[in-house]
């Protein structure tokens, strides 16, 4: 199987460079007239789905709105899962996982080996335990032809006192960038970073040039107030490495009118893109 960098550049060439999350958020179900349950959450799920097939190629879920729902929303999750990944899309795992020891052995097992219980080709990973917390992950997840994505710099207003901090001459975010490209090269990598579309890199001491194989999974399009028709302006010669991703905008108040909502948002990040 090809290596999840190479199917990341695949999924750009044929559908472009968007990302659906799917947030099954309790307000967000309530605003769909869904319950506030597993159920309401497979049903959202399933949705986005259906309006992204044929279109958008990639899918971001968010754990923790399966998470609150208890073994009955992990349930969905991975049957959520399973039907995305059967239905082509590639499958970025948004749960945040950061530990260490056998800790993190477990997270492995649980989302990046071969027969994981949650089927995902990228998770997203929290290096602020030590980037070497994450190696023996990273290195499971490669050897699986699978993907991480570790944080950098978050769009969360809280971040930049950890995230621009600087030590031994480096800010935070500049150390994670830089190890996560110690794993790509000198194509489109496996090992990705988190960098949010209202961050300035310059603020939080990044480097665009540590970014050059490194694919960035961008949140903050959107609700969070950025456009997409922005990212080229933003993000420069790195626009190539983008995965948009946009949630609450496209999912709206209501399901009708989705398709053309994500038609609308993969139009205008293309024109973002210069493509």
């Amino acid at each position: 199987m090809p290596s999840f960098g190479e199917r990341l550049a695949e999924a750009f060439a044929k559908h472009g460079q968007l990302c659906v999350g799917i947030d099954p958020s309790s307000e967000q179900l309530d605003s769909w007239s869904l319950p506030d349950s597993a159920r309401g959450a497979k049903q959202f799920s399933l949705a986005i789905l259906e309006a992204c097939a044929g279109s958008v190629g990639i899918v971001k879920p968010q754990v923790a709105f399966f998470e609150q729902y208890g073994p009955a929303g992990l349930s969905v999750l991975a049957e959520i899962l399973e039907v995305a990944t059967r239905s082509g899309f590639l499958v970025i795992a948004d749960a945040k996982r950061g530990d260490i020891g056998s800790s993190m052995v477990g997270y492995t097992r649980a989302w990046l080996s071969e027969g994981a219980s949650f089927q995902a080709d990228a998770l997203t990973l929290s290096p602020f335990l030590g980037v070497e917390t994450t190696r023996q992950t990273i290195e499971s997840a490669l050897s699986n032809q699978k993907g991480v994505f570790l944080l950098a710099a978050t769009s969360n207003s809280e971040a930049s006192s950890v995230q621009a901090a600087v030590h031994l001459g480096e800010s935070v975010a500049n150390h994670v960038a830089a190890y996560a490209a110690s794993f790509n090269g000198p194509t489109l990598g496996s090992v990705g970073c988190v960098v949010g579309a209202t961050v300035a890199l310059e603020d939080v001491g990044l480097s665009a040039n540590v970014f050059a194989d490194t694919p960035l999974l961008v949140p903050g399009f959107g609700a969070q107030g950025v456009s997409l028709g922005s990212a080229s302006k933003l993000f420069g010669g790195l626009s190539k490495n983008l995965i948009c991703n946009v949630s609450r905008s496209v999912a709206g108040s209501s399901r009708n009118g989705l398709a053309s909502r994500i038609t609308e948002a993969k139009k205008e990040l293309a024109i973002g893109l210069g493509i």
